[in-house]
């Protein structure tokens, strides 16, 4: 089987260098720099264009911004497209834009799944990333193929586009526990209660969670702030979930209240601020910083 990837960027990079070591590799890149760069230190193949890879592999990973940029190079690749290939997405996508995604390329026989991942790019580098995956079993089983190449974890959710609803959910979770962790910790500490012992409770009783476990203690307390996942890309990823409870129906008072302020902290903050950041707004408006 002949992988081709587009998409070389912070997670897509090491994604599809596990890849590269399991599958013979097609690469393409806006930036041809980088698919240059990725070739030479990988062995892989670099396309033309979007056209030129589809017409080289048997599957096409996809991991870039958006949906619409995952539409975009499916219309580039226009007639390259034959019967039998995959698209395997691993973007973190909207489930609308993948179903129909999903019908114009059956109408090619061209198989979809999408394939979002979770465990950022530490979990990228180390082949560890949780993938969930929604799509037809035939394909999921091809897809399954790949994605044991960089991950220890891989579920079938549903249909084409219940991988995106499933990665926006648990997304819009983790945003509801960092401001909730974050507003209770601000407070703790503004009674008196250290943030190393307040989490040291926490994390040992029901109020626990990887907010508390990981990125507070290495992150917050430490004030290091290091930049893994933007806050833009977090919100994002709420705005997608917004739509998949308004769509199904489902009061959403929680989530809805974490898209306002994530909202609000992508203004506030900018397009560059990692999506722990958001904490500092909370300690801003409390006059503490949590540690």
């Amino acid at each position: 089987m002949k992988v081709g990837f587009i998409g070389l960027g912070a997670i897509g990079r090491p994604m599809a260098a596990h890849i590269a070591k399991r599958f013979p590799t097609v690469v393409w890149n806006r930036t041809g720099s980088k698919a240059e760069a990725f070739a030479a230190e990988t062995g892989a193949a670099v396309a033309r264009s979007p056209a030129d890879l589809v017409k080289a592999v048997d599957v096409v990973v996809t991991c870039l911004p958006t949906s619409h940029e995952v539409w975009e190079i499916s219309e580039a690749a226009g007639s390259a497209w034959r019967a039998g290939q995959l698209l395997l997405d691993l973007t973190s996508g909207d489930p609308i834009t993948s179903r129909e995604l999903a019908a114009r390329l059956a109408e090619k026989g061209v198989g979809f799944v999408d394939a979002p991942v979770s465990g950022g790019t530490s979990g990228a580098e180390a082949g560890t990333l949780t993938v969930m995956l929604g799509g037809e079993e035939r394909w999921v089983k091809r897809a399954l193929e790949v994605v044991g190449a960089f991950s220890s974890k891989a579920v079938h959710v549903g249909p084409v586009g219940a991988g995106h609803a499933t990665k926006a959910i648990n997304n819009a979770l983790l945003a509801v526990n960092l401001i909730a962790a974050g507003e209770g910790l601000a407070a703790l500490v503004k009674i008196g209660v250290p943030a190393a012992k307040a989490l040291e409770v926490i994390n040992a009783s029901s109020g626990r969670s990887n907010v508390t476990e990981n990125l507070i203690p290495q992150r917050v307390v430490t004030r290091a702030w290091p930049r893994t996942f933007r806050l833009a890309l977090l919100y994002k990823d709420l705005d997608i979930a917004d739509d998949v409870l308004r769509d199904t129906e489902v009061p959403h008072e929680m989530i809805g209240l974490a898209w306002r302020l994530f909202a609000e902290g992508r203004k506030t903050l900018g397009d560059e601020a990692d999506h722990v950041e958001i904490i500092k707004l909370i300690e801003k408006q409390a006059g503490v910083e949590i540690k």
